[in-house]
């Protein structure tokens, strides 16, 4: 659809093509859909038929978005597996799947080597890398072109994953029509750029928010940077280079770009509008990215939603304001057929600051299913109501402040989420701060800081003694080893976990 409303749009990579090595970093939109159209050929010459699930589990590329576009158009189903998986899930995961078809790569086999994929799946196809008993892509060059296969608008399209921070993740089934409505919100917000600017997008190209940014971005007619790299030295280059208006990244990404802001060369000086969909973000980093960009009337914005429900509500953040924002007032249903938003009593009285409400969502662009887990889909729904499994309220005014998630909640705590913002945006000198319930049911701060510098326990003590008297003495760890998910939030129970078993091994 992109290339017929405009062929000539580019698109241009920070790497190469997995399974097209020889396309080159800069494609223009019509050779883009020329390469679908060419790999949906061979997956079908391959054996792939409509209505198959194909799970898709290989090395971080952009290669991935391409092969599920190719799937899509030869009516086949696609199940989305971040590369950031283990072994053990991925297979508990193909299991559930009942025997797919597996996209998957040399490098990624090669993972798998203990997993039984002749039991697990139908077949084995590898993007690149050839792999004893898989079908190589790279054979099948040349193959008869097919007819597009379109899926019924209420069927399975396209299946992605959760989180998976308490467990083996879900697998979230999206729709065309699930899909399709939630683009209608952040068409607007796109609209917001009255000139066609560069758009860059840094997520992972496993997830559902990707197939919405590069959509809009393509139907809109805008010049396209779709990232893989998320270190700030690669982002840099990639941004003085293509001088991007719109940037769409992770939270915890934008949190590592924060050095950038003092960066001689203004990486930051040409956008318009910061946008965030995959969790909440601190108020000092939004506030030091805007004031970094040179661009008059620039603003921040976050959506607030998950993959089972899309975008929920929003909130714009500006300049001179953000840094005063308070960090837990996620923003405002949108217009126009957007979600709708209720906060319901968790033991009768009424949702209020200081005893929150479960934060429920409506409307249709909530996901179909659980894939194999109707049972755990439907104790979250409550007739069109989605519990989304945070815990917040509403003001007078309408804004919904989520304050934490149900499971991360701790006793004497009114929102961890909340002391992190305060914390971060008065010590500088951090990258990370995660509370945790600790073994004694304390709130444990854990702490990262710019290149793992030892904290000034003194500048600590100052900055959290008379406001969060609560908490325990801070914990200090590398980045690198903050458990993470495969959007970069931080796996709380899992820190919970280890302070715990570190309390058992003393004792």
């Amino acid at each position: 659809m992109a290339a017929a409303v405009n062929p000539s749009t580019p698109i241009s990579l920070d790497h190469d093509l997995g399974v097209l090595p020889e396309a080159g970093r800069r494609l223009t939109v019509a050779q883009y859909a020329d390469h679908v159209d060419d790999l949906a050929a061979r997956l079908w010459a391959a054996g792939v038929r409509p209505d198959e699930h194909v799970v898709i589990y290989k090395t971080a590329n952009a290669d991935h978005w391409m092969l599920a576009a190719a799937v899509s158009r030869i009516g086949g189903i696609v199940v989305n597996l971040s590369p950031a998986l283990d072994p053990t899930t991925v297979g508990v995961l193909l299991e559930r799947v009942g025997r797919p078809t597996l996209l998957s790569d040399g490098a990624k086999l090669d993972v798998l080597a203990d997993v039984p994929l002749k039991d697990l799946t139908r077949r084995v196809i590898t993007s690149s890398g050839e792999r004893p008993g898989a079908v190589a892509l790279t054979g099948l060059a040349g193959a008869p072109r097919v007819k597009p296969v379109v899926r019924p608008i209420d069927e399975a399209a396209v299946i992605t994953h959760t989180s998976g921070t308490t467990g083996i993740p879900k697998l979230v089934v999206h729709t065309p029509r699930t899909q399709g409505i939630r683009l209608v919100p952040q068409w607007r917000l796109l609209s917001l750029m009255r000139k066609k600017e560069t758009v860059a997008i840094n997520v992972p190209f496993v997830h559902s928010r990707m197939v919405a940014a590069m959509s809009l971005a393509l139907l809109k007619e805008y010049p396209v940077l779709l990232m893989r790299e998320t270190g700030p030295a690669e982002v840099a280059e990639q941004f003085v280079k293509h001088r991007p208006a719109f940037v769409e990244a992770l939270p915890n990404s934008l949190m590592e770009w924060e050095e950038l802001t003092q960066d001689p060369r203004s990486p930051f000086g040409s956008v318009k509008v910061f946008s965030s969909t995959f969790d909440a973000i601190h108020p000092a980093t939004m506030s030091r990215l805007l004031k970094s960009s040179d661009r008059r009337g620039a603003l921040f914005f976050q959506i607030y939603g998950q993959s089972e429900v899309g975008p929920a509500v929003g909130r714009a953040y500006f300049r001179h304001s953000a840094h005063k924002a308070n960090g837990r007032c996620v923003g405002w249903a949108m217009p126009g057929g957007a979600a709708r938003i209720r906060v319901v009593s968790r033991d009768g009285h009424t949702p209020s600051e200081t005893n929150p409400g479960y934060i429920e969502v409506a409307w249709d662009g909530i996901a179909k299913t659980y894939f194999g887990e109707q049972d755990r889909y439907d104790a979250n729904r409550t007739g069109q109501w989605w519990r989304t499994g945070d815990v917040g309220y509403r003001t007078r005014f309408g804004c919904l402040h989520m304050l934490d998630r149900e499971v991360d909640m701790i006793p004497g705590v009114k929102s961890s989420l909340e002391i992190e913002d305060v914390v971060l945006g008065r010590l500088h000198e951090l990258t990370e701060l995660v509370v945790v319930q600790g073994p004694d049911s304390r709130p444990v701060p854990v702490i990262c800081t710019v290149d793992d510098k030892p904290l000034d326990l003194n500048r600590w003590r100052a900055a959290v003694a008379a406001a969060f008297p609560q908490l325990a003495d801070p914990v200090q760890i590398p980045q690198a080893e903050l458990p993470r998910t495969a959007t970069l939030k931080v796996q709380r129970l899992a820190l919970a976990r280890r302070f715990e078993e570190q309390l058992q091994e003393q004792a």
